[in-house]
């Protein structure tokens, strides 16, 4: 039992260990712009993208994501929405494009300049439009 209980010790403070780690390759200034724009943020979950740093979490019931530069500029905010909510020529497209396809997760993005784009992803494919509906690309994870 002894033995047991040690090993369960020892995961949890390497476990620990490892999502201090993490946090800590986060720059300060990046976790201080987004602790300051989002203080009630719960589920928090930094990654690197690229140069810069993706934060997903919560506010609410509302799944988000961020993304800041090192030096903490907001590049980008990603906020999850009902499929409803998309443009109309957004689901045009999807039937159009992709026969018998539902769109599985949507999604509006605002760049940091205000423009806002909207993803909607279908067969494991994030596919980006304006503000308008009008297609931009494909994007694949």
């Amino acid at each position: 039992m002894k033995r047991y209980l040690l090993l369960a010790s020892v995961l949890l403070i390497g476990a620990f260990g490892f999502s201090q780690e993490k946090s800590k390759a986060v720059p300060a200034a990046a976790q201080a712009a987004f602790q300051k724009a989002y203080p009630g943020a719960a589920k928090v979950k930094w990654d690197k993208e690229k140069e810069d740093y993706e934060v997903n979490f919560t506010i609410g019931k509302k799944e988000m994501a961020a993304v800041y530069t090192a030096a903490g500029a907001l590049k980008e905010t990603e906020e999850e929405i009902a499929v409803s909510e998309l443009p109309a020529g957004v689901t045009a497209y999807i039937k159009a494009h992709y026969s018998g396809a539902t769109i599985k997760e949507a999604a509006k993005i605002t760049k940091a300049n205000g423009e806002v784009n909207y993803e909607a992803e279908v067969k494991k494919v994030d596919v980006i439009f304006d503000k308008d509906g009008k297609f931009l690309r494909e994007q694949k994870d």
